[in-house]
C-alpha cells in the first residue's frame, strides 16, 4: 500500500459470502473483494455454517482487498447478517456450527419462551414477539437439544461481533444487531435482564454493548501481517445487515420521513423512528438503527426470489427481462388471477413459517402473461400488508427502492401504485459493507454522522399513479379467493 489517502474499510459478512470495501472521505467506493463459505442444511429447515469458514474468507477477502488501495486504512467497520447464534467456550473457541437467521428449529424454543414471557410484555420491552429466527430462541434450543454443548458454552456472539473478536481480541455487540436477538431492551439499550432471568439464563453471556461507531478494538498483529493491513487498525462495532446498508443509502432517524423498499430476494420496507414505538401485535420488526435512533422493518420473505424460482422452475430459457415485459401485456388485476409469495414461510404481517404460496383465480382463459403479473402484484400486496401496519407509526413522504426487482420499471411503478408511495432510484446502493465503511468513518472521528457520507443522488423517480386499478386484486389477495 502506497499514498497518504485516508480510506475506511468495511466488511460485510454475508449469509452466501464476505465482501469487503474501501471508501474515500468523500464517499466514494474506491475498492472492493468478495469472498464465498458453505451453507450447511444438515436437515430439513437446518441452516448452519462454520465460524471458522467465515474467518478464513474475511481474511482472504481483506488481504485481497489491501493490495488493491492505494491509500492508508485508518479503521475497519463491520456489518453482517443477523440472529445467528454463535456460542464460544472459555477459550473463545466455537463450540459448535453456528445457526443462522434464516434455521427453523426452534419452533419449540419459541413455545418456551412465549409461555414464560406473555407476548404483549416481550414486544413491548423488546420490539417484537418471540420469532423462530432470532437468537434467543437458538440458545434455548441449545440448552434442551445439546445439552453438553450448551455446558461448555460460556459466551454468545452475533455472526459479526464473533469476527469483531477474532479481528480484536475484544467482545463487543450494539445495538442495531443485538436488538435483533429477542432479549434486548429496546429503550435502555441493555441486555433484558428481565427476560432472560424468565428463562434462567443470565446477561453475563452476553457482551457489552457500545454504540454501533464506537471502536471496539484494534487488529491484531499476527492478522495484520495475514491480511497486509496496519497493526493496530481500529476495528468499528458496525451494524446489523439491514441497518448498515441503510445507512450507506443515507437513511437517519434524523429525517424519519425518508425510507426505502428493497425488491432483493426477500422484500423490506424500512422506516426510520425517533423513539421505540412498536406495533403492538409485533407484526413488523422495530430495531435499533445505527445512528441511535430506531426503525421499523416489514419483511416478505420471497420478493424477487418468487420471480427466480418462477422462471428456474417453469422457464429457464427465459430471462427476468423476458418474463416482466410479457407480464406487462397483462391488465392490472392479472385478469383475476391472484399469487400468495409465501414460497418460504412468511414474516409481515403473519409470522408463520408454515405458510405456502399459491395462485388462485386460474381459469381456461388465463395466460402466461397474466400469472407472471400475478406473481408481481402478490409481492406489491405483500409489501402493502407491511406498510399498512408501518404507516400510523412512521408515515413515509417518499422511499429509495433497491434490490435486483427495482430494475424492472413496471415492477417499481406497480409497487409506487400499490404502496401509494413516491419511489426513487439512487444511483448507487453499496449495501452493508459500504455502510459499514461509513460508520468507521464516524468511528474515527472524520464525519459527525455516518449517513452523511453516504452519496444518495437519485437516478429516477417514480410516482404513484392510481391505487384504484389494484383495489379488487388486493381485496382476493386478502381474502384468499
Amino acid at each position: 500500500m502506497t499514498g497518504e489517502r485516508p480510506l475506511a474499510l468495511g466488511l460485510d459478512l454475508g449469509t452466501s459470502g464476505v465482501r469487503a470495501v474501501a471508501v474515500d472521505e468523500r464517499g466514494a467506493l474506491v475498492a472492493e473483494a468478495t469472498r464465498t463459505y458453505p451453507l450447511l442444511t444438515p436437515r430439513p429447515g437446518w441452516t448452519e455454517q462454520r465460524p471458522e469458514d467465515w474467518v478464513d474468507a474475511s481474511l482472504s477477502a481483506l488481504a485481497e482487498l489491501a493490495a488493491q488501495l492505494t491509500g492508508a486504512p485508518v479503521a475497519l467497520g463491520l456489518s453482517g447478517q443477523m440472529h445467528g447464534l454463535v456460542a464460544l467456550d472459555g477459550a473463545g473457541e466455537p463450540v459448535r456450527p453456528a445457526l443462522l437467521w434464516n434455521d427453523q428449529r426452534t419452533g419449540e424454543a419459541v413455545r418456551e419462551l412465549e409461555a414464560a414471557v406473555p407476548k404483549e410484555t416481550l414486544v413491548a420491552r423488546t420490539g417484537n414477539p418471540a420469532i423462530t429466527g432470532f437468537q434467543l430462541p437458538k440458545l434455548l434450543w441449545l440448552r434442551a437439544a445439546e445439552p453438553e454443548a450448551f455446558a461448555r458454552t460460556r459466551h454468545v456472539l452475533l455472526p459479526k461481533d464473533f469476527l469483531g473478536f477474532v479481528l480484536s481480541g475484544e467482545r463487543a455487540a450494539e445495538p442495531s444487531d443485538a436488538s435483533g436477538t429477542g432479549c434486548f431492551h429496546l429503550e435502555t439499550k441493555t441486555w433484558d435482564e428481565e427476560v432472560l432471568g424468565a428463562l434462567g439464563l443470565s446477561a453475563d453471556l452476553f457482551p457489552p454493548i457500545v454504540p454501533s461507531h464506537a471502536v471496539v478494538g484494534r487488529l491484531r498483529g499476527a492478522l495484520a501481517e495475514r491480511t497486509g493491513l496496519p497493526k493496530g487498525l481500529p476495528v468499528v462495532a458496525g451494524a446489523g445487515d439491514n441497518a448498515a446498508a441503510a445507512t450507506g443509502l443515507g437513511l437517519s432517524s434524523r429525517t424519519p420521513r425518508l425510507g426505502s423498499v428493497s425488491l432483493g430476494t426477500s422484500g423490506v420496507v424500512f422506516a426510520p423512528l425517533k423513539a421505540p414505538t412498536p406495533d403492538p401485535g409485533g407484526r413488523v420488526h422495530l430495531f435499533c438503527h445505527a445512528d441511535g435512533g430506531y426503525h421499523l422493518l416489514g419483511v416478505t420473505l420471497a420478493a424477487a426470489g418468487s420471480l427466480e424460482w418462477y422462471r428456474k422452475t417453469f422457464c429457464p430459457e427465459r430471462s427476468f427481462g423476458e418474463l416482466v415485459a410479457e407480464a406487462a401485456s397483462s391488465p392490472p388485476g392479472a385478469s383475476g388471477v391472484t399469487f400468495k409469495p409465501y414460497l418460504a414461510g412468511e414474516r409481515t404481517p403473519h409470522l408463520n413459517p408454515d405458510l405456502r404460496g399459491s395462485w388462485t383465480g386460474l381459469s381456461l382463459a388465463t395466460r402466461h402473461a397474466d400469472v407472471v403479473r400475478a406473481l408481481l402484484e402478490g409481492v406489491a400486496f405483500s409489501l402493502r400488508d407491511a406498510y399498512d401496519i408501518i404507516r400510523p407509526l412512521s408515515p413515509l413522504e417518499r422511499a429509495l427502492v433497491t434490490g435486483g426487482g427495482a430494475k424492472s420499471e413496471l415492477w417499481v411503478q406497480m409497487v409506487a401504485d400499490v404502496l401509494e408511495l413516491p419511489l426513487a432510484k439512487p444511483e448507487q446502493n453499496q449495501g452493508a459493507a459500504y455502510g459499514a465503511a461509513l460508520l468507521a468513518w464516524q468511528g474515527v472521528g472524520r464525519v459527525e454522522h455516518a449517513a452523511d457520507l453516504a452519496r444518495t443522488a437519485v437516478a429516477a423517480e417514480v410516482t404513484p399513479a392510481s391505487a384504484a386499478p389494484y383495489e379488487a386484486a388486493l381485496r382476493r389477495y386478502r381474502s384468499g379467493h
